[in-house]
């Protein structure tokens, strides 16, 4: 979409530009002013620029400001229109790899975009692209794809020692390490990030993506959304929670706000009315997805220090368990399965975590449903196809490949009830015939038809006269026996083998 309005550009009078959503009717679309950028960019203009970065003479040199400039303005009417139709707001980032557009994105939240500007690659010797200035001052986990534990290496080789910092949230200020730090390290590359973070398990050239996704590489494609959400997740936070009446009090409400968000997220409606008509009566929905493993999470408050202050622990501890069918139970109110849900899955998934009866106490309750399953469906990832909506579409579908009722051949050779007398071929016919066909209605003798005839009392009798059996048999010459023309090769091997 973005080379297509590019090409559209008219270098003479770049501010009156019309950016085109849909290449089969020019009228769907925005204008908009190809002069300047939409939104903040990535360094910012000086002060007293407004941003007019695009003129009719350095129009076709610089490509890639170009296109970046375009796209700005698509993601401030996505924006837009996101806004205005659903209530909601987003910040977007506007560069060539989703690295780069992820971080670049977060720079002015909540509200706004942002603009990574070029040059994306260095112009000479000490010299340093936008790109490496960008991602120089981020704190090594805090770039897409370092994980806690390959951040929590790293930290651990640059600074010479194991990082105090054990949480994946909060890093001690003297525990951070940037990407510059890594990026500059004597001898860093490659090879070095390889030996560091490669172990039995890892992946295949870690070392090759990490340094990439250092200096602002990232291959990966973006990819369609998905149907279903890969987990449902639903919890809470608590001042003091350290009685088991109000943990499962406090269970029941969630498991009731899960079940709702399973039925929103995972099912569907009936397409059209035949199907609804086809359905059970009581639920005209079907599920899109189906989790397998239901997890209950909490989140214990750390023991007071001795000064009485409360040390900053983001730690959980969780526990999985298969997710029960009957919560699949349209029929069945959200109340009742989720009493039901507490009751035979989740308490006894609570005192595994917490034996103790009492002298816990929790700031956080998390369920969740996970390890989504597609259901049949039209969708690309889902698990096979919906053989009741096939058979109900089969008609509509089919109807194309079907012969005309006033297909003369049709006519002719439909299958005739037992009690009906059959009908000769016409001359017309077997000129529609195919010329196969044709020859061997032509080799019929005049008075047969092409349909077994029937007893007055409705059972069948087959043809079976001296004429028919010489169109499709020979005679074997040695033992006379009637041989069908397509066995009388075999026959004759027979004869010539040895006793």
């Amino acid at each position: 979409m973005i080379e297509y309005n590019v090409e559209l550009l008219n270098s003479h009078d770049l501010a009156n530009s019309f950016f085109y959503l849909d290449k089969l009717d020019p009228t769907v679309g925005f204008a908009y002013d190809a002069t300047t950028f939409c939104g903040p960019t990535y360094p910012p203009f000086p002060e007293g620029q407004p941003g007019a970065m695009i003129t009719s003479s350095s129009f076709p040199s610089d490509a890639l400001r170009v296109r970046l400039l375009v796209a700005s303005h698509l993601a401030r009417y996505l924006r837009d229109q996101l806004e205005q139709q659903k209530g909601y707001t987003a910040t977007v980032g506007v560069s060539t790899s989703k690295l780069l557009s992820k971080l670049v994105g977060s720079v002015h939240k909540p509200n706004n975009q942002t603009t990574l500007l070029p040059p994306y690659a260095a112009g000479g010797p000490g010299e340093e692209s936008n790109v490496t200035r960008f991602l120089d001052a981020y704190e090594i986990g805090k770039v897409p794809g370092i994980g806690f534990k390959l951040a929590h290496k790293l930290r651990a080789h640059i600074l010479g020692r194991e990082p105090n910092s054990d949480s994946y949230h909060a890093v001690a200020a003297d525990d951070k390490v940037t990407v510059r730090q890594v990026r500059l390290f004597p001898g860093m590359g490659p090879p070095l990030l390889e030996k560091i973070l490669g172990k039995p398990g890892s992946p295949r050239d870690i070392g090759v993506k990490v340094w990439g996704l250092i200096n602002g590489v990232d291959s990966s494609e973006v990819s369609k959304a998905r149907a279903t959400p890969t987990q449902i997740s639903i919890e809470d936070s608590y001042r003091r929670l350290d009685s088991i009446d109000a943990v499962r009090k406090e269970l029941v409400t969630l498991a009731g706000s899960l079940i709702r968000r399973m039925r929103t997220d995972l099912t569907e409606e009936a397409d059209s009315e035949d199907e609804k008509k086809e359905s059970c009566p009581v639920s005209r929905v079907r599920w899109l997805a189906r989790p397998r493993t239901l997890r209950l999470s909490t989140q214990p408050r750390p023991p007071p220090n001795r000064d009485g202050s409360h040390s900053h622990s983001f730690n959980r501890i969780s526990r999985s368990a298969p997710v029960p069918h009957f919560i699949f139970n349209l029929d069945e109110s959200v109340d009742a399965l989720a009493e039901r849900l507490v009751q035979d899955s989740l308490m006894s998934m609570f005192r595994k975590l917490h034996p103790e009866k009492s002298g816990w106490s929790l700031r956080l309750l998390n369920v969740a449903v996970t390890n989504m399953v597609e259901s049949a469906g039209e969708q690309k990832q889902s698990s096979g196809g919906d053989i009741g909506k096939m058979f109900r579409k089969q008609g509509a579908v089919l109807k194309d490949w079907k012969p005309p009722e006033s297909d003369p051949v049709r006519s002719q050779l439909d299958v005739q009830a037992p009690h009906d007398p059959p009908s000769e071929v016409s001359s017309e016919t077997v000129a529609h015939m195919p010329p196969s066909h044709q020859n061997f209605v032509e080799a019929q003798p005049a008075s047969s038809t092409l349909c077994d005839s029937a007893r007055d009392d409705g059972v069948w009798e087959e043809n079976e006269s001296d004429d028919e059996v010489a169109i499709f048999s020979d005679t074997c010459k040695l033992c006379g026996a009637s041989i069908p023309q397509f066995a009388m090769a075999a026959h004759e091997l027979y004869h010539t083998a040895p006793d």
